[in-house]
């Protein structure tokens, strides 16, 4: 089988600025050792995050140039509404400004005291948003899912019987619905069988719930189930896509990710009711049902981006770019999530760093070191993210420790990634030297965005 190559020519570039270790030492330190606080003009590869910072293509551009305008009834918005329905099935489309503003109209409007909600993991402004309603989130990851170094097709399934357990303690009538997250970033960018989404589906009808998808990364997943699981390699993406959202009651959507746009999402239902409730509050904090918080070329954008994203030469470049990082770093040791995920590699930095304790945050550590020795941008997806402390005061540190290097769509070459690897590799190859970190100020919501820390 030949190289791999990508499916696209490049025909504009952004220039990156160069910066020294001493540079980065001051950078650093003026940021509260947060990386998020780094201005981006100061990162060499910017891994932080996959969300937003796709390049687009010359389509889309085209799209940015046709983009109506009109405040209501753009045609702009028929062309998006078309899009979605085409991949979704699902005939009522609300358009956001992206994907956390669908969430808060969501569990707004479905949420409460009293409410719990359930997935197979829920990423942090998912979270954050059932919290902020009042609800709570519990995730039920199967057990192969919480170990890293265990190599599954789909370690992003949810835990059906714990799932069953679950609406059995909580009572049907307090479960507005279950979510499942395609892939499961939080999780390690795993995918999702169809399998699971179908007896998941199965089990939500037997007991009088929903089901609805978090559905970012709903190409990558699909490619997933195609090349792993019985049955689908014959199917077309579109198909299979078709298929996984046949099973939901509706979904939302980030279009920053698997749409290959800068600004967007959406959510998609097919309950009129809901849609009525959803679109009476999206007037209130987003703007008219038919733009959103979005301009037309945005929309454009989005509709051209969702036919895009299931090319199949696109997934398979994109899988295999991620899967070669993932391979450099295992065959040097390197401990990682595996396999390797649809979008990101996820550094196991309890095995990285195994001298530092959960509470003094072994994750930021790694992000930090990865900073300052090669000016590459992590995030930590560990205690920060998500860990409490219980009514008693005592930290509570979330089941996994992960540094998250998310490759951006359509941006990188192979050897910015022979670049991350090497970096990695020396961090690692001094990684008894890291310390630990203790935070001197922070929200009291998604304090991970914002939070500024001291080395221990």
């Amino acid at each position: 089988m030949k190289t791999i190559i990508e499916p696209f020519k490049i025909k504009a570039v952004e220039p990156i600025r160069f910066t020294t270790r001493a540079e980065r030492e001051r950078i650093l330190d003026e940021a509260g050792h947060n990386v998020f606080l780094v201005h981006a003009d100061d990162v060499l590869i910017d891994l932080l995050t996959d969300s937003g910072v796709a390049a687009m293509s010359a389509e889309q551009w085209a799209g940015i140039m046709r983009g109506d305008e009109s405040y209501a009834g753009s045609k702009s918005f028929y062309r998006f509404e078309e899009a979605v329905r085409n991949v979704t099935g699902m005939e009522r489309v609300i358009p956001t400004h992206q994907g956390r503003a669908a969430e808060k109209i969501l569990f707004t409007v479905l949420g409460g005291e009293g409410k719990a909600f359930a997935a197979n993991t829920f990423f942090d402004t998912t979270r954050a948003n059932i919290e902020f309603a009042g609800s709570e989130a519990v995730d039920l990851l199967t057990d192969t899912g919480r170990k890293p170094e265990v190599r599954a097709d789909f370690k992003g399934d949810v835990d059906l019987d714990a799932l069953d357990r679950f609406i059995d303690e909580r009572g049907a009538e307090n479960v507005p619905f279950v979510m499942l997250t395609v892939t499961n970033n939080s999780g390690g960018g795993q995918p999702v069988s169809m399998k699971n989404i179908r007896e998941t589906r199965e089990l939500c009808d037997r007991r009088g719930v929903s089901l609805f998808l978090d559905a970012c990364r709903f190409a990558e997943n699909a490619y997933f189930i195609k090349t792993r699981e019985p049955g689908y390699a014959d199917k077309s993406l579109l198909e299979i896509a078709r298929e996984m959202f046949s099973h939901a009651d509706g979904a939302t959507m980030s279009a920053k990710k698997d749409a290959l746009v800068n600004i967007g999402g959406f959510l998609a239902l097919r309950s009129e009711e809901l849609a009525t409730r959803c679109r009476n509050l999206l007037i209130v904090t987003e703007g008219f049902p038919t733009y959103g918080g979005l301009a037309g070329r945005d929309l454009e954008a989005i509709a051209q981006g969702l036919e895009e994203v299931l090319d199949e030469r696109y997934l398979a470049y994109r899988v295999r770019s991620v899967e070669y990082l993932g391979e450099k770093l295992v065959a040097a040791g390197v401990p990682i999530i595996e396999p390797p995920g649809g979008h990101a590699i996820y550094i196991d930095a309890k095995r990285f760093a195994p001298h530092i304790p959960v509470e003094e945050f072994p994750g930021q550590a790694v992000v930090a070191a990865l900073y300052l020795e090669g000016g590459v941008r992590g995030v930590e997806i560990g205690g920060v993210m998500f860990g409490k402390n219980d009514a008693g005061g005592n930290y509570v540190p979330p089941p996994m420790e992960l540094v998250r290097l998310a490759i951006p769509r359509r941006v990188y070459t192979q050897s910015h990634i022979d670049y991350v690897v090497e970096v990695v590799l020396e961090t690692f190859a001094k990684r008894e030297a890291l310390r630990g970190y203790e935070i001197v100020e922070e929200a009291p919501m998604l304090r991970h965005f914002t939070a500024r820390f001291r080395r221990k």
